[in-house]
């Protein structure tokens, strides 16, 4: 895992500096070596984090025998060893023990869609073939490892971060658009990026640039649910089968293996496997001590349930990483709390171990989020109620009250008549900032799509289908995988989700709802495995995660901090908020209430803002989307 950066275009060797500042933004990506090769129409970089491999023979760019071929690659091919195989066997020699090799002699082998096709894994890379003059760039399927470009004119620039890209020079102002969606959700998605002309490549697809023009195509995509499938008993074998391989694969490497331990089920199941193939690592916990979301306790409880070593590290807001550090982790504004809990946990390990695997991804593949249940209860609904009936509710709807003991009641009847718009209209974002004056006129006339769907009974029909897609083009890729990678990558860890293997994946995104909801039971596959391998504690829990409360430490310790930072506002100045309002939303809540979250996104931009706007061309104009 590392950090690549590269340029592509016929003035390449004057652009040699720019890769090399783009290698600088990304050092802490790979603070085991740089590497830049040119060509005459190509610069690759490259910051290594060694994994595999630990000598000289690793270092990147890779090149090709003949030096026409070279890749500057992010990530980790889990099924190297087999390809290696496979390549020796067709007369390719290796001159390295890495994972690398693998890609500049398969795309000889076999091409780039067939190379890719093969590899199991998660990656970012960038392969340039000087025959051809052709730089490919390719993301592994669920976007796991990060890859931003930008094309200008008749040449293309790309990094790891997009903060790389803006510190060499080729991010354009701040994209408005962006902001609102970071307001909204409290991330970029990966439609855009924080800065204009700046584009991710989207998960499972191949970018080809050729005589200065790019295309695009996606060479995989995940599997939908389908109506038919396995019994339950058969699914819960076959998990637990995929499982065991997923964590086998992951445990290869040339350095140091740990495991995150929270006290709930994925990561509970992924040291269970551990243990079961015969690891020997250190399991470990983030603890909030004296706080209502501290899992300190459980997680103990687990670790000498399946007998592995453990270590609490403690995190209270003194000990919290600062927000300058949430800040550089990640290139974009980014206000997940828990980020907080990984970058903590990520200075602490780095010391003991290079390589961490988590429990990631469960909750998604699995249907582990309380909502997944509400939706498809409303979507079973939906189904049963006769046509009309979404008039009808309206109509009622309109009389009933706005809030109290029903309003829950309220919302589900309003899933199962109008669907996922429905969704959208009860969620706090926009709508929060607007009610409360806080917009200033750079977003007041923005509109975000998804806020414009307008409820129906058809849309109550997939409910469900709906919210799962939008969650995987939004937060799944944009919040809780760069989360991981973000946090972990900023002090040269390695993070690997056994439950992001991709035919783990494929296999749990196919099953019916009702085999993973099995017995109206979120994540009903993972428990049952947890009840049989661990023991029923684990397998009853309520979901868990690495919480930090952001929340209520802004209207306590950081409160002060708050109340500083919007006096005298950055954005304020720029035209995006209004801080007097911010600062008046704040006032109705007294020292350790929890404030709103739409309050944390601010306060998480505001000190964002300050940190990229050292440059005075960057304030200067607006930038709309």
């Amino acid at each position: 895992m590392c950090g690549i950066a590269g340029y592509c275009g016929h003035d390449a060797a004057d652009e040699q500096p720019a890769v090399l500042s783009m290698l600088a933004a990304l050092s802490r990506r790979g603070p085991d070596g740089e590497g830049v090769h040119a060509w005459e129409e190509t610069v690759l970089g490259h910051r290594r984090l060694a994994i595999f491999d630990l000598t000289d023979a690793g270092k990147q760019p890779m090149l090709a025998p003949d030096g026409r071929t070279g890749v500057s690659f992010n990530g980790a091919i889990f099924n190297f060893p087999q390809l290696r195989e496979e390549l020796r066997d067709l007369g390719y020699r290796f001159t390295s023990r890495t994972d690398t090799e693998v890609l500049v002699h398969g795309y000889d082998a076999w091409g780039i869609e067939r190379l890719v096709r093969r590899l199991h894994g998660m990656f970012a890379f960038a392969l340039w073939d000087d025959r051809e003059k052709a730089l490919y760039l390719v993301r592994d399927r669920l976007g796991v490892k990060p890859l931003y470009y930008r094309v200008r004119e008749n040449t293309l620039a790309f990094a790891s971060t997009a903060s790389a890209l803006d510190r060499a020079g080729f991010a354009g102002g701040i994209d408005s658009q962006a902001v609102a969606e970071f307001l909204e959700f409290g991330f970029v998605t990966d439609e855009r990026s924080i800065f204009a002309g700046v584009q991710k490549l989207p998960a499972g697809h191949i970018a080809r640039w050729r005589a200065g023009e790019l295309t695009i195509h996606r060479y995989w995509q995940p599997n939908t649910a389908s109506s038919s499938g396995p019994s339950f008993e058969e699914a819960v074998d076959e998990t637990e089968r995929l499982l065991l391989r997923a964590v086998e694969l992951r445990l290869e490497a040339d350095v140091p293996v740990g495991a995150l331990l929270s006290g709930g089920i994925d990561s509970s199941l992924v040291c269970w496997a551990i243990r079961r193939l015969g690891g020997d690592i250190t399991a470990y916990t983030i603890a909030t001590p004296g706080d209502a979301w501290d899992e300190s306790s459980d997680a103990i409880s687990t670790a000498n349930e399946l007998g592995i070593a453990h270590r609490v590290l403690a995190m209270d807001p003194q000990s919290a990483p600062s927000m300058a550090d949430l800040v550089s982790a990640y290139g974009e504004p980014f206000a997940c709390a828990s980020a907080l809990g990984m970058l903590a946990i990520s200075r602490a390990v780095r010391e003991h171990a290079k390589v961490l695997l988590t429990g990631d991804g469960g909750d998604d593949a699995f249907l582990g989020y309380p909502r997944d249940l509400h939706y498809f209860t409303a979507q079973r609904l939906a189904r049963l109620l006769p046509s009309g009936s979404d008039r009808a509710w309206r109509a009622v709807r309109g009389v009933l009250p706005k809030g109290g003991a029903i309003r829950r009641g309220v919302h589900f009847l309003d899933y199962a008549t109008g669907g996922f718009p429905a969704v959208v209209a009860v969620k706090d974002g926009m709508p929060f900032y607007m009610q409360h004056g806080i917009l200033g006129e750079r977003l007041r006339a923005i509109q975000l799509p998804h806020r414009l769907l307008v409820p129906s009974r058809q849309a109550a029909l997939r409910v469900l289908d709906d919210n799962l897609q939008f969650e995987q083009k939004t937060r799944f890729v944009a919040e809780y995988l760069p989360k991981v990678d973000g946090a972990t990558m900023y002090y040269g860890v390695e993070a690997r989700s056994p439950m992001l293997d991709q035919q783990l994946w494929e296999y749990a995104s196919s099953l019916p709802y009702g085999v993973r909801l099995h017995g109206m039971t979120l994540k009903a596959i993972l428990r049952e495995i947890a009840h049989r391998r661990i023991g029923p504690r684990v397998a009853r829990g309520a979901k868990r995660g690495f919480g930090v409360p952001v929340q209520r430490w802004l209207t306590g310790r950081w409160r002060a901090d708050f109340e500083a930072a919007f006096t005298g506002s950055v954005l304020e100045r720029e035209g995006w908020i209004d801080a007097d309002a911010v600062l008046r939303a704040m006032q109705g809540f007294g020292e350790g209430e929890t404030a709103p979250e739409p309050l944390w996104y601010l306060y998480v931009l505001e000190h964002w803002m300050r940190s990229v706007m050292r440059a005075p061309a960057r304030s200067s104009a607006p930038t709309a989307a």
